[in-house]
Order: structure tokens, then sequence, then C-alpha cells
């Protein structure tokens, strides 16, 4: 009888060793493993560093103008996104005190290829010289008209209230329509703008451009 009772003694302290065992085993696997470090994870600003690293800077746009006419000096210059008329004139000294200086758009921005002519006064009466600004295209910009068609995407206020049926407010409304969407891609375009319905644009059809 004392041999079986050693026997079953052991036998117990076998099973209690194996369920502690097992309990500790358990209470191990179950830890947090928030408490665990993970040495291959990337922080939120690593990533942005190493995305910022990976970018291709996009090159910048390259935009030429030629300045001409009643200008200090005349030539090629180079200009930034955004520049205006009277930016590129400044960088060409200036005007000429012959200089017709109603006669450019102070306000039209810079596109590559154009080309900004400055008149001298009474310019116009010396063969009927109407090349003031020119766009990229090669189309002739006299103020904000181009062969008698008014230029949406260059008329000032008093170049649009030539046109029939817009009067200062829907001039004024072209105007900031150009200045928040940007150029008029074409002539239809006019009719996003609020105020011009279907029958005013086509009274206007024939009287405007786009280039």
């Amino acid at each position: 009888m004392e041999g079986i009772s050693k026997k079953k003694m052991t036998m117990i302290s076998v099973a209690v060793a194996v369920v502690a065992a097992g309990i500790y085993f358990f209470l191990q696997q179950g830890g947090d493993p928030a408490d665990t470090e993970d040495i291959f994870s990337i922080t939120p600003k690593e990533a942005e560093i190493e995305q910022s690293e990976n970018e291709t800077p996009a090159e910048p746009e390259i935009i030429k103008v030629d300045v001409k006419g009643a200008v200090k000096s005349p030539g090629i210059f180079t200009a930034q996104t955004g520049d205006r008329v009277i930016d590129l004139i400044s960088a060409a000294g200036s005007f000429t005190d012959k200089a017709d200086k109603d006669k450019v758009n102070f306000a039209q921005i810079a596109e590559d290829q154009m080309v900004i002519y400055v008149p001298e006064i009474g310019e116009e009466d010396k063969g009927n010289l109407e090349n003031i600004q020119v766009g990229p295209s090669g189309d002739a910009v006299s103020g904000g008209t181009s062969g008698g068609l008014v230029n949406l995407n260059t008329a000032t206020q008093e170049d649009l209230e030539t046109l029939t049926g817009i009067g200062p407010s829907k001039a004024n409304a072209i105007l900031e329509y150009r200045e928040t969407a940007g150029k008029f891609k074409e002539v239809d375009d006019l009719k996003k703008v609020t105020g011009i319905g279907d029958k005013v644009f086509e009274r206007l059809r024939d009287s405007i451009s786009v280039k």
C-alpha cells in the first residue's frame, strides 16, 4: 500500500507540474503584443521621409518670351509661371519715352513663345501695325481683339462691352470667370458664364474668338 501511495503522489506531482507549465506557457503567449518591439516597423515620420526621398521633383516649366518695340532693352526673357506682361516689360528695362502704354495689356499672363510688342505713340498710323501682343499660336492680339473678333482670353472690360448685349455687369462676369476657371478653350465655353444664355451667345458667336 505504501508503494502505491508513493506512486500516486509521484503521478499527482507530475500532473501538477504539467498544469503549472501549461498555465505559465499560456500566460506568456497571451501577453500584450504591444509590449514586444517590432524591429521591422516604420514610424509615420520615417515613411514620410522615405516617400519624399523616392519622389522625383517635377521639372519647372520653361517660359521664354520675346519682348520687342518701345522698351529700353528688347530681347528674349525667361518668365516664371504666373508672371504678367508688365513683369516682362520691367525685365526689358521698362518703356522708352515714346512707348504707347495704352496699347498694352499689362495684366495678361505670360506664355511660352509669346511675343510682347510695345508700339510707339502714333505707330498705328505707320503701316497700320496691329501686332501689339502675339500669343504662341502666332495670332495677333491688339488689345483684346484679333482680326476684328473680340478675344475672350485677352479682352478688357471695355473690349467686352463693345459686343452686342454685353454691358458692364456681363463683361465683369466674363472677366471673373476667366480669372477663376482659366482661359476659354472654345467659344462655346462663354455659355458657362453667369448671365450668358443661348440667345445671347448666338448673337455673339460670330464676334468672338479664343485665340
